[in-house]
């Protein structure tokens, strides 16, 4: 696919979406995700605070102690990242175990009693915490003295919980924008297809296969498939009104070169013979020039819309061999024929004939002896062979160019040039080389890139 490619834009569109789309959602939802292992981790704090503070007590001797306190199992291994202490204003300090020989640095403050502060601070071995702190007020020995309690739980495990989760969410969400990819490229290909279709459908109207769009369409397609077919019935009027005009044109130069006909036959007869021959020479010229328009006026948009036409080839190569052996440089020429009865050619009668024609009299005009008229197998090729001096290959070109001619031998030099527009009409070629008889070889073929069976 190109930079310009509808198809690759909108696949590039909907990736892009798709994967912004994925990237916000995947923000939050681990920002979500941070939010609920935080609230887990205080609920968690809460109850550790509330077990510590259940198992407070103070002894006979004033002294703090904590019977019955949390019994998570990581309150008793040091360093496990979840901590306590219990602290009076008298220096009095109790640890649990997980602490080893550290302490956790409460901020200065004055929390509320039954108010519970949350704080993060330095923990052992300088790793975060998250504290959750209550003050309580104690009778020791008939005073009443503040009691700090403190659990904490190292910030590191959140940012753990939510890294792992990050993972496990960056791959769950890369295979949903896998999918989501492919199921883009489907409804891509599937939104584009009746453009496909309407470039198929283009691609036979040229062919000659179709004459218009076809209507099945979708709506959101239709009004450009409304819009091509009114063109094209336009462009259909226009050309059979060019055809009528150019008609009507070629058929008003008639009366003309036949009265200069006429006076070129009086000068004739009145001794003025080369006057006479230059304007006979002007006149045939003409002729052909006005021969060559009608055949491709004929030929416009006709050719190429009669696909399933279809022509027995020897039978009228016999008849235009029978009608040029009976003229005056016909009449010394040996004609062999060799094809088949039933070879069929995928031509219009009437155009084969211009073009067989052409070829034909061409051979007859330059043969010495003989002309040769063969077919390839299936109809797929048509060859016409002289024995004259024929065509040298550097000026080949030539004969092919309107109005080219190597001779002064009679003509215009149009008559390969009529064939060549009436075979490019069927998606056929003319091609000019060398023959076995020492002429000229001109053959017909089917382009490579015509579809045989129309």
């Amino acid at each position: 696919m190109s930079r310009n490619s509808l198809r690759l834009r909108l696949l590039a569109g909907g990736i892009a979406a798709i994967v912004l789309a994925l990237a916000l959602a995947g923000l939050g939802l681990t920002l979500l995700f941070e939010r609920h292992v935080g609230r887990t981790v205080s609920q968690d704090l809460d109850v550790h605070l509330k077990n510590l503070l259940a198992g407070l007590d103070v002894d006979d001797d004033g002294r703090l102690v904590v019977t019955g306190g949390p019994v998570d199992p990581r309150f008793f291994e040091p360093l496990s990242g979840l901590y306590w202490q219990v602290a009076d204003d008298r220096g009095q300090t109790l640890r649990s175990r997980s602490l080893w020989d550290s302490s956790l640095l409460l901020p200065k403050d004055e929390p509320a009693a039954r108010e519970v502060h949350r704080h993060e601070a330095i923990g052992p071995a300088n790793g975060r915490v998250l504290i959750a702190e209550r003050r309580i007020r104690l009778n020791i020995k008939g005073r009443e003295t503040p009691v700090t309690v403190a659990v904490a739980v190292d910030a590191a495990h959140v940012a753990a919980a939510t890294t792992a989760f990050a993972t496990d969410l960056a791959t769950a969400l890369g295979l949903l924008g896998i999918v989501l990819a492919a199921a883009t490229a489907i409804q891509v290909g599937l939104g584009l297809r009746p453009l496909d279709v309407l470039r198929r459908g283009v691609a036979n109207i040229r062919a000659g296969r179709d004459l218009r769009l076809a209507a099945g369409v979708p709506d959101e397609v239709r009004p450009l498939v409304d819009e091509v077919n009114a063109l094209l019935a336009a462009r259909a009027e226009e050309v059979e009104r060019s055809r009528h005009r150019a008609a009507d044109l070629a058929h008003g130069l008639k009366t003309p070169l036949a009265a200069l006909a006429a006076d070129a036959d009086r000068l004739r007869k009145a001794g003025q013979s080369a006057v006479a021959e230059g304007i006979d020479e002007v006149i045939a010229t003409m002729r052909r020039h006005v021969d060559r328009e009608l055949a491709r006026v004929r030929l416009r948009g006709i050719g190429r819309s009669q696909r399933n036409a279809s022509t027995a080839l020897a039978p009228l190569v016999r008849s235009l061999v029978a009608t040029l052996a009976r003229t005056p440089e016909g009449v010394q020429i040996a004609y062999e024929i060799s094809m088949a009865d039933d070879v069929m050619v995928p031509f219009d009668r009437s155009d084969l004939a211009e073009a067989l024609g052409n070829l034909l009299e061409n051979a007859t005009r330059h043969a010495r002896n003989r002309v040769r008229v063969s077919a390839a197998a299936g109809g797929l090729g048509i060859t016409v062979e002289d024995d004259g001096a024929g065509i040298p290959e550097v000026v080949r070109p030539l004969v092919l160019a309107r109005g080219g001619r190597l001779d002064e031998r009679g003509g215009a030099g149009l008559g390969l040039a009529i064939v060549q527009d009436v075979v490019e009409a069927y998606g056929w070629a003319l091609r000019l080389d060398t023959s076995e008889l020492g002429g000229l070889r001109a053959t017909i073929r089917q382009n490579a890139s015509t579809d045989p069976a129309g």
